[in-house]
Order: structure tokens, then C-alpha cells, then sequence
């Protein structure tokens, strides 16, 4: 991988086997589609194009026997924005072959208490993402390579506390 490619964007779209991401937050309603999330507050259905722009980038990889996975912590009661993001973008983006998993805390203590969203590409490159206090976006960081092993551990342990995100669904989505 060049050093052009030390970019969020620049990592997924040379990234060669795996795209890990950690997502710990419960609203990143000021970061997405506004549109769509308002949509899904006034009880409307969700528009057969919702998430078509993702969900292609996804099967663009997954189509080449790439992975893009995902952890979510997260407690119950769920927000509004949790309810939207599970029940439309989970659902969706596992049609393009994105798999998701849930580290719900809500009867234990939270493993990676502290540690940021990121982005994990091919354990060896890491974007952290930064949010403000409302849950909008505020750019990635791309780390350098000596923190790779942290974030190696951060990402085995998400998966070794989290549950496949359509059997945790059947049990607590709404």
C-alpha cells in the first residue's frame, strides 16, 4: 500500500482482505443520511435506494472474496438512532455481504471502554473516527503503524464479547 493511500478513502479502496470497523457510539445521526433518518422518525418506509451507494461498494468487495465486518457496543433500551441504524442500515448492508456483530453491555461491563471508533484494514492499518459531542462527523486520523497491535487486540476482543447481529436482533431488536 502507497502512502497515497493513507487515507480513509485511499485504505478502502486498496485495502486487499479485511475491513474491520468499531462502532461505539449510540447517535451519529448529524453524520449520515439526515434524510433518510428523519424518514424512518415519521414512521415512513424505507426507500428501496436507501443505502444503494454503500451497499454496492460492499458487494464490490465482498463480490472479490473481500470481508467488511463490523462491531457495534451498544445497551439497551436502544436510542431512536439505534433502532434506525440496525433495523434500516444492518438489514440493508447485509445485502451486499457486510456482516455485522453486537457487544451489547447492557448485563456486563464494557470491554473497550475508552477505545474510539475505527476503521481496521488488513490488520495493518488503522483510521480512527472522530466525532463530536452530537454525533457528527469530524474526520479520521490515520494511525501509525506501531499502534497496529493495540488495535489488533481491540478488534479480537469486540468479536470474542459480541454476538452475530441477526441472532442478537431476533432476540432484542424492535
Amino acid at each position: 500500500m502507497t502512502t497515497s493511500s493513507r487515507t480513509l478513502g485511499g485504505l478502502f479502496d486498496a485495502f486487499e482482505n479485511e475491513a474491520f470497523r468499531l462502532e461505539t457510539l449510540d447517535d451519529y445521526s448529524k453524520s449520515g443520511n439526515v434524510d433518510a433518518y428523519r424518514a424512518f422518525q415519521a414512521g415512513k418506509p424505507q426507500p428501496d435506494d436507501y443505502n444503494a451507494n454503500w451497499v454496492q461498494e460492499v458487494r464490490s468487495h465482498t463480490e472479490k472474496g473481500k470481508r467488511i465486518y463490523r462491531v457495534h457496543v451498544l445497551t439497551r433500551p436502544l436510542t431512536e438512532y439505534l433502532r434506525y441504524e440496525l433495523g434500516w442500515g444492518y438489514r440493508k448492508n447485509m445485502s451486499g455481504g457486510e456482516e455485522f456483530f453486537i457487544l451489547d453491555t447492557t448485563d456486563s461491563s464494557n470491554p473497550l471502554e475508552d477505545v474510539p471508533d475505527f476503521w481496521f484494514f488488513d490488520s495493518k492499518f488503522v483510521a480512527v473516527m472522530n466525532y463530536d459531542g452530537a454525533g457528527k462527523f469530524a474526520g479520521s486520523e490515520v494511525l501509525s503503524s506501531d499502534r497496529v497491535t493495540e488495535f489488533i487486540e481491540y478488534r479480537d476482543a469486540a468479536l470474542a464479547h459480541a454476538e452475530p447481529f441477526v441472532e442478537w436482533w431476533a432476540k432484542h431488536g424492535v
